[in-house]
């Protein structure tokens, strides 16, 4: 079994050339654990054991061996995605849904929120518009006061959100 200890080994592209991409796919959830036990997609075993307060990212790249490597992807999960008619909306829903302590990002227009009865009713509530999809949620290192999230681009591939 493969301990990794690190959220990111710093690799150059001819660093990884030849090397079999292995990928860890974990939800939002599961990429701000730091201690894990798991499979990865191509049937190795490998052990999280990170420092406290480590959040992984879709493409760090967490392993390289002798003939592979490991990437974390996120997993598509299900989510609530808001398109709120103003910024007073905007930062009302924000607002009820970070003092519910629930996740949020944002995509382009829209507020993503965990698909969760709670969140149902909240965004209810507040009559909001709520579209569901399958997406890799993810709010990178805080929701509203960090970096970028990262979601499912339609080319397939996680990217971050500009």
């Amino acid at each position: 079994m493969l301990l990794i200890t690190e959220t990111h080994v710093h690799v150059d592209g001819p660093t990884l050339a030849g090397k079999q991409r292995d990928t860890l796919c974990l939800t939002w959830e599961e990429r701000r654990w730091t201690r894990k036990r798991a499979t990865t997609t191509g049937g190795r075993e490998v052990a999280l054991a990170l420092p406290t307060g480590s959040l992984l990212h879709p493409g760090d790249i967490v392993a390289v061996e002798a003939d592979w490597y490991l990437e974390i992807e996120g997993r598509p999960e299900p989510v609530l995605a808001v398109t709120p008619r103003d910024r007073n909306e905007a930062i009302r829903i924000a607002f009820d849904v970070g003092n519910r302590h629930f996740p949020l990002a944002i995509a382009g227009d829209d507020l993503l929120v965990p698909d969760d009865t709670a969140m149902t009713q909240l965004l209810t509530r507040l009559g909001a518009a709520r579209p569901f999809r399958q997406l890799s949620f993810g709010v990178g290192h805080g929701y509203l006061q960090g970096p970028r999230p990262f979601i499912d681009r339609p080319q397939g591939h996680l990217s971050p959100l500009k």
